[in-house]
């Protein structure tokens, strides 16, 4: 890590030093807060797919835990500052792509393999959910790790990226319950297609950036 009185260089990134923290409106803020929710979105979107009944409760759990890791993430980002983030950069894109191709390339399979008599579950697997989480919210921890460096006052700021996360995450849900119960074939294999393109997004900024 090479450090001057004006940035400090973590990662090939540099940021503004501790002593010269930038105020971040909230504006700005709002901006932050609905760019990393954009993959929650997306993702919510393949996942009501296959919610078939009770889609208020599904919606309701999809977008606290969309909500909370997007929360999470910047406030863990935050306190480890630039401290361990040499250890986090070079992998992250990597645990995102793998992540979201996984669990997209699953969804793709039992698309194709699904019989027409088969009953669908409608439900939505925890684990998988918790994986998506981590891996829609692992860009909001390169946010929080910025905001260390920056006039943020944390709490706002995370608790502004949980709400947004959710609100659009809910409504990923219902767009997507709607479409799904349609167009249930064409609608998984989109899904699947929508989270392995997003993996593959972040792996291609990362390495094309």
């Amino acid at each position: 890590m090479n450090e001057t009185l004006d940035t400090i260089d973590v990662s090939g990134v540099r940021l503004p030093a501790r002593r010269e923290r930038r105020p971040v409106s909230f504006f700005n803020l709002l901006v932050v807060s609905v760019g990393v929710s954009a993959d929650a979105f997306a993702v919510s979107l393949s996942q009501g797919v296959r919610v078939k009944t009770r889609v208020f409760r599904d919606a309701l759990i999809v977008a606290l835990t969309f909500g909370l890791f997007q929360a999470a993430m910047p406030l863990v980002g935050y306190l480890l500052g630039a401290q361990f983030s040499f250890l986090i950069a070079p992998v992250d894109h990597w645990i995102a792509f793998g992540l979201l191709a996984l669990i997209g390339g699953k969804m793709l399979w039992e698309a194709f393999r699904a019989h027409p008599d088969d009953v669908p579950t409608g439900r939505i697997r925890p684990r998988e959910l918790l994986l998506l989480g981590i891996a829609t919210s692992i860009d909001a921890l390169a946010v929080g790790i910025s905001f260390a460096f920056l006039d943020v006052d944390i709490v706002p700021a995370v608790v502004l990226i949980g709400v947004i996360t959710f609100a659009v995450s809910f409504v990923g849900v219902a767009l997507g319950h709607r479409v799904g119960t349609r167009f249930q074939k064409p609608a998984e294999i989109g899904g699947g297609l929508v989270l392995i393109g997003i993996g593959t997004k972040i792996l291609l900024e990362h390495l094309l950036g």
